[in-house]
């Protein structure tokens, strides 16, 4: 399968071997990228980055409820992935700034999933509605 083919909904992912062992789900890039993306800023950051770069204080100030430890570990584990990238300018006060690297193409499959969440957000309170009335 070429890297340009795009699966149906009907194909197999990919790697998937069954039985799907711990280790398989566990080692599997995919299982990392979705507990890197999946928790709950990154997703917030990446959006704020795919507009442009921030300092600290700057996202510090632009997201409510996310506090600086958390927007610190937050940073370095996305950092950490290359999904961002740390400038450090030289000041009184030093300034770092943050911006998005390998993480644009990420994004962009983030805006299909979130894309995808609103179209079908009837569906899914339709579906939750039904399994609660049932159980």
């Amino acid at each position: 399968m070429s890297p340009l083919h795009k699966a149906s909904a009907d194909e197999p992912v990919v790697g998937v071997t069954v039985p799907v062992t711990v280790d398989n789900h566990q080692m599997g890039p995919a299982t990392a990228v979705l507990r890197r993306i999946g928790d709950k800023w990154s997703p917030v950051l990446l959006s704020l980055l795919a507009e442009r770069s921030y300092g600290f204080n700057e996202l510090d100030r632009s997201v409510q409820g996310l506090s600086r430890r958390m927007l610190v570990r937050t940073l370095r584990s996305l950092e950490r992935e290359g999904l961002i990238s740390r400038t450090l300018h030289a000041g009184t006060p030093p300034r770092a700034e943050y911006a998005l690297t390998d993480g644009r193409s990420l994004r962009e499959l983030l805006n299909t999933l979130g894309q995808w969440a609103v179209a079908h957000e009837a569906d899914v309170q339709t579906a939750r509605a039904r399994y609660d009335a049932a159980y």
